[in-house]
């Protein structure tokens, strides 16, 4: 049994994961779901950090899974808890020293043309789930957005990135490109768009376990 720690992007929160959870649960799997504190003006990477890891307790076998902006949580959590394995599903990948304001600049990210908002996030995922999405979200005010990224460098921890290849936040390419670029990693990748834990949570919890080993 893996405990598969889930750290949910920019403006979200523990919902972003209700999918996924039962599903990695019904394999038998432990999950913690924090809720960083995004909504807390003095929060910055620390407590970021600090709130996972109280999550987290004392349990082990850990499997830490960051989506998006929580690509900048994980690694910080994987210095401090023996992490087995890191997971950065769709990601903002961060290097030393940069801010997540720099990191967009950085990376060369373009915003997706003729594309609402709502349409590069959710593309795939049922309507129904779209609707309620919005009474989940949290307006992200939180300090860390031009704080340096504090690790000199990334973990000594097995690390997976996995993409999806409808993103239309962060197509395929781009994220070929900036893995490539700072973790010199070839990504795996699953169908469905940014939101994939709730497009497609069966095929993203088989796609997690398989990391496992056997």
């Amino acid at each position: 049994m893996a405990t598969f720690v889930l750290i949910h992007g920019g403006g979200g929160s523990s919902w972003d994961w209700h999918l996924l959870a039962p599903e990695l649960a019904g394999r038998g799997h432990d999950v913690v779901v924090p809720e960083l504190p995004i909504e807390d003006r003095a929060a910055g990477f620390a407590e970021f950090c600090d709130t996972v890891v109280n999550a987290v307790g004392d349990r082990r076998n850990l499997v830490v899974v960051g989506h998006s902006y929580g690509a900048f949580t994980a690694p910080l959590v994987a210095d401090k808890l023996p992490v087995r394995l890191i997971v950065l599903l769709t990601p903002m990948i961060p290097k030393p020293g940069e801010s997540p304001d720099a990191w967009w600049g950085n990376t060369g990210h373009r915003s997706a043309e003729g594309f609402s908002e709502e349409e590069q996030f959710y593309n795939g995922v049922p309507a129904e789930i779209v609707a309620a999405a919005s009474a989940h979200g949290r307006d992200q005010v939180s300090a860390e957005w031009n704080e340096p990224w504090p690790l000199d460098a990334w973990p000594d921890v097995p690390t997976r990135v996995l993409i999806a290849r409808e993103d239309r936040f962060f197509p395929p390419d781009f994220q070929r490109r900036v893995a490539a670029d700072r973790l010199d990693a070839v990504p795996d990748e699953i169908d469905g768009g940014h939101a994939v834990a709730l497009s497609r949570p069966k095929q993203l919890a088989d796609q997690l376990t398989a990391y496992l080993p056997r």
